[in-house]
């Protein structure tokens, strides 16, 4: 049974969308285009591939059969098609990334304009995600995660600051009237601004680091925020005096800087290494994230 190639991408599309306009908005085509292919396919081959409801687009049991095979098919056939693209003076083509939040905010923002700008031809989809995911089966090319939450079979590369802090501060007044901690374990008669991420799981315990020395606290608080999404309600909500707050010192050092947040306990922030950007060893690197990855590479600080 034969099925147009285009027919079985629109089927992708959608269903790793969840609908017909996001898929739409993803994929540069249509939503009538889809929903004509996916209608088109669905003919061919004799079975419903997508409960459609006014709200959501969800596959079917066929649906999610085909979809966990054809995935991995059709990543292949774009990977042979991108040999081309060795050939030509630039790449051109898509390039999607899943990164966290916090790498969309301080990581990439120094690498994507002179990227785009030494490569015109490339179009660039950043998705931002705080939990880990098959880049591949969440139709990414490649990823920014932390060095704890890499699988073994991927391939990493650092991208960003190779050393960060995670820091805490509070807005002068709210210490004026609560105290300054000089330790960690007074954290626990303060009110602390926590974040909680998709999975469910707390930002909580607080780990801190002095003169090899590690302290745990588990704080609690009048606010917790999802991470990502929210973490600017919660830098907002510091600043005016709600509680104290933890994040990366990049996020905050803006806000300490200008003086409306203040550092807490600042010898005891933690360092920890800085991202990398991953992708699967497994398959052929498409020219786009080649252009990227040396990219990358080439603007490592030495």
């Amino acid at each position: 049974m034969k099925a147009d190639l285009d027919d079985l991408n629109a089927f992708v599309a959608v269903a790793r969308a969840g609908g017909f306009r996001e898929g739409a908005r993803v994929s540069g085509s249509s939503a009538s285009f889809l929903s004509e292919a996916v209608r088109r396919l669905e003919g061919q081959l004799g079975v419903r591939l997508l409960n459609r409801t006014t709200r959501s687009v969800v596959p079917t049991e066929a649906g999610k059969g085909l979809l966990e095979r054809l995935g991995p098919a059709l990543s292949e056939v774009e990977s042979a098609l991108d040999v081309v693209n060795g050939f030509r003076d630039r790449p051109v083509g898509a390039l999607r990334l899943n990164v966290p939040v916090s790498a969309a905010r301080l990581v990439l923002p120094a690498i994507v304009p002179p990227f785009l700008a030494a490569y015109p031809d490339i179009r660039l989809e950043v998705v931002t995600d705080e939990s880990f995911v098959d880049v591949i089966a969440a139709g990414c090319d490649a990823g920014i995660r932390y060095d704890e939450r890499l699988e073994q079979d991927m391939i990493a590369i650092p991208i960003g600051p190779r050393v960060q802090r995670f820091a805490i501060a509070a807005s002068p007044d709210y210490l004026d009237r609560r105290g300054r901690p000089q330790h960690p374990s007074e954290l626990l008669g303060h009110a602390c601004i926590l974040g909680r991420f998709d999975s469910g799981a707390m930002t909580a315990p607080w780990e801190f680091e002095r003169d090899g020395e590690i302290v745990r606290v588990d704080p609690t608080g009048p606010l917790i925020v999802r991470v990502g999404g929210a973490t600017d309600l919660a830098v907002d909500a510091a600043i005016s005096g709600t509680g104290i707050v933890c994040l990366f010192e990049d996020w905050l050092r803006p806000h300490i800087d200008s003086g409306a947040l203040e550092p807490v306990l600042e010898p005891w922030w933690q360092r920890f290494s800085g991202p990398f950007l991953y992708y699967p060893g497994r398959r052929l690197v498409p020219a786009p994230l080649r252009a990227f990855i040396d990219f990358v590479k080439a603007s490592a600080p030495a």
